[in-house]
């Protein structure tokens, strides 16, 4: 990326960043606790690192496995195990299984835990959502880290959250995204 691209990129995620926040202090359909609202100072996050951002190709199964997926309610949501992403993270190679909702075959999830689950981030992990066409680059697909979120269930017990499959753990850590709730 050039150095315009990238202070661009910056100033985007920065933005998001922002009205993300102000959805979180004030919005009535906030995952914040109403009564924890007033003191809400905004989520934390890691710097932004456009090193942590891959445009890369879906590696698509032929026939994609459909998987069961616990819950934090000790429930389970089923998913398409559509294909894997492999990027490079501090010279390691990652990859990362990509799910797809039977519901919607517009987006693909990419739920995953790393060596920050539990220190530096939510102990249950964090997610990706990619939609097209707004995370394509031609034929590939936008892996960007630093969009990395928690889930609302990292907020409020009253929300139900799909739980990391084991194929997502890494052992790399992603100091990318959102950190842990305060």
């Amino acid at each position: 990326m050039s150095d315009l691209a990238t202070d661009d990129y910056v100033d985007r995620l920065q933005r998001e960043r922002g009205k993300k926040d102000e959805f979180f202090g004030d919005h009535p359909r906030s995952p914040v606790p109403a009564a924890e609202r007033d003191g809400f100072d905004g989520l934390r996050y890691f710097e932004i690192d456009p090193a942590l951002r891959f445009e890369t190709p879906l590696d698509r199964f032929d026939d994609p496995d459909r998987i069961t997926v616990e819950t934090t309610r000790d429930d389970q949501q089923t998913y398409y195990d559509v294909g894997t992403f492999t990027v490079r993270v501090d010279d390691e190679p990652v990859t990362l299984h990509a799910f797809q909702s039977p519901d919607d075959e517009t987006r693909l999830w990419v739920p995953f835990r790393d060596a920050t689950s539990g220190t530096e981030t939510y102990p249950a992990g964090r997610y990706l959502d990619l939609e097209t066409p707004e995370d394509r680059v031609g034929d590939d697909w936008v892996v960007d880290f630093n969009t990395a979120y928690n889930p609302f269930c990292a907020y409020a017990d009253a929300y139900e959250c799909p739980l990391v499959p084991r194929d997502n753990w890494l052992d790399v850590a992603i100091r990318a995204g959102e950190k842990v709730p305060l």
